[in-house]
């Protein structure tokens, strides 16, 4: 059934026609417009699919129906919305061919059509196509693609021209290192494609997209490395995905929030990055990548806990300073979990665990102070926690002004007045530089949330509300997967190897396997011969002991003048 059958049989007089009426009040949902017309083709008549297209965007000021001629004597028109296409690329490339075609030009009397003389002869678009599908002609041009119709021809052309404006490749700031790349991720998801083909040029990158989004709908791009990277979980992933059914996909949280586990747990069980070269990087461990069309976060799935106090830089430096650096971080991470809720705890319940100088001097700042310690720490936190949001949301300018004057004049007149004692304010500083130790934010997110139930159980039981708080915490984090895998691995369950790069990093030649929890086909991406040239001790060329004295060396007799020249020069 060709379009103008279809139109006709539902725009005649007494027929039922799906449209809504000019006098009813009932819209038709925007995601339901294509859905009425999955069965149209285009028409032979090219007036016919210029009048169901222009039904369907003609009431769009910025969309262009440009009609012009192909051979002397077949109209055309080309189809587009202006502001998301390259103008110039449509002129040079796509109209300014087809224009110069002649009647002369075309063999009436080869086998071959039209359509295959237009695609393959005259066109100089490297990325053309035909559709006969008119759903997918509409698709084509709110996606910012130009579509070419010719009258006496069933199929349209449909090129990509689109052109938005872009920022430009940039350093990610909720992710800076010292030593590693300076680039990272975007709004467009080509270019961000493009990124991991400049860093994986292998025909085993794979790249798989799916639209999802009955308004939006958003290309999502699933990427993984064949032959590394476990079957099943490409397919489970799949499977998430293709159960989401939403109007629209804004940005890559919205898929995290869909495909995770565990929905109501404050630990983050996928993990999302601007970085390249880090997702590159966990694409060689066997994980698969989710790009979003307008996100420049990728998501990295499976995750465990262990990744979010990791960083790049991590495995940039050598290993004995690396380690200590992330321990730093881990401590810091306790410190900003704990440190709180010990606090009420020895003030509140057993003092007597206090050395006895720093007792009185603790007691020496809250005389006074007119609020049991409990309370004065969930004053101080909420203070900060409203301080932390103001900051982020005001302009970079005003924000940086106002911590200072947040954290100096604000804490320092609270001091002053009594409401808040010295040793308070300091306990909550040492609480809020360790929440910004954590590399990954969501992960921190979640450790400052579970700050408050932990204050308000020392409050009550002191220290055995902290045990108590710390065992529900723990016993979470070992009930909770991330596609499957344990979120403590490879701590538990155990796994020898993985330690190798969880607390500490061990030397990278120490490390020729992939983690163990992902089940990987090839789970070796370390030579044994690279091994075993690292096991050996270096050759020292250069040692005297091994040269000797230079001015008694002969450099070889291939090179006599050589060598003459280099002992005169010496002596």
């Amino acid at each position: 059934m060709t379009i103008w059958q279809w139109y006709r049989r539902r725009t005649r007089p007494g027929s039922q026609s799906q449209q809504p009426s000019k006098n009813s009040n009932v819209e038709t949902p925007a995601h339901q417009t294509l859905e009425k017309y999955a069965e149209a083709t285009i028409s032979h008549k090219l007036d016919d699919s210029l009048d169901f297209v222009q039904g369907i965007l003609g009431d769009n000021d910025d969309f262009i129906m440009r009609r012009f001629c192909i051979c002397d004597e077949h109209p055309a028109a080309a189809l587009y919305f202006a502001d998301l296409i390259d103008k110039q690329h449509l002129n040079d490339h796509i109209l300014k061919p087809l224009m110069h075609t002649t009647a002369k030009g075309y063999p009436k009397d080869d086998n071959r059509s039209m359509r295959d003389y237009l695609l393959n002869d005259t066109l100089y678009s490297c990325e053309g196509r035909t559709e006969t599908e008119l759903d997918e002609i509409i698709q084509a041009i709110v996606e910012g693609k130009t579509v070419i119709l010719v009258d006496g021809l069933a199929d349209g052309f449909v090129f990509s021209t689109r052109q938005v404006d872009k920022r430009s490749i940039s350093q990610p700031e909720t992710e800076q290192v010292i030593r590693g790349a300076r680039e990272g991720f975007i709004e467009i998801l080509g270019t961000n494609l493009a990124l991991l083909r400049y860093r994986l040029p292998t025909p085993d990158l794979r790249i798989k997209t799916i639209r999802i989004g009955r308004v939006t709908k958003s290309k999502v791009a699933l990427c993984y490395i064949n032959g590394i990277v476990n079957p099943e979980l490409v397919k489970e992933v799949f499977r998430r995905l293709s159960l989401i059914d939403i109007d629209g996909v804004l940005d890559a949280g919205y898929l995290e929030q869909f495909i995770e586990d565990n929905h109501v747990s404050p630990f983050p069980q996928i993990q999302n990055t601007e970085r390249p070269d880090k997702a590159v990087a966990n694409l060689l461990e066997g994980r698969v990548i989710l790009l979003v069309d307008g996100s420049p976060f990728a998501l990295i799935l499976p995750t465990v806990f262990s990744q979010f106090y990791q960083t790049v830089e991590d495995y940039s430096e050598r290993y004995l300073l690396v380690s200590f650096i992330r321990l730093s971080r881990l401590v810091a991470l306790v410190f900003s979990l704990i440190f709180p809720s010990l606090y009420v705890a020895l003030i509140s319940f057993n003092p007597e665990l206090i050395p006895t100088e720093f007792a009185v001097a603790v007691a020496g700042g809250r005389a006074g102070v007119p609020f049991p310690s409990v309370i004065e720490v969930l004053i101080m936190e909420i203070s900060m926690e409203v301080l932390r949001e103001a900051t982020l949301r005001l302009p970079q300018q005003v924000g940086g002004a106002l911590s200072i004057v947040g954290v100096l004049v604000v804490g320092q007149a609270a001091v002053a007045a009594g409401f808040i004692s010295p040793i308070t304010v300091v306990i909550i500083a040492l609480t809020t530089i360790g929440s910004f130790a954590t590399p990954a934010y969501n992960a921190a997110l979640a450790l400052r949330l579970l700050r408050f139930p932990l204050v308000i159980l020392s409050g009550i039981f002191g220290l055995y509300g902290v045990m108590i708080g710390l065992i529900l915490i723990a016993n979470h984090m070992l009930s909770l997967r991330s596609f499957g895998v344990p979120y403590l691995s490879p701590i538990v369950p155990g796994n020898f190897q993985g330690m190798k790069d969880t607390l500490a990093r061990l030397p990278l030649w120490s490390m020729p396997k992939r983690p163990g929890l992902l089940h990987t086909p090839n789970d070796t991406r370390l030579s044994k011969l690279t091994k075993e040239m690292s096991d050996k001790a270096a050759n020292n060329t250069l040692d005297p002991l091994k040269v000797g004295d230079r001015r008694n060396v002969t450099y070889g007799a291939s090179s006599p003048d050589n060598s003459d020249s280099s002992r005169d020069h010496t002596d």
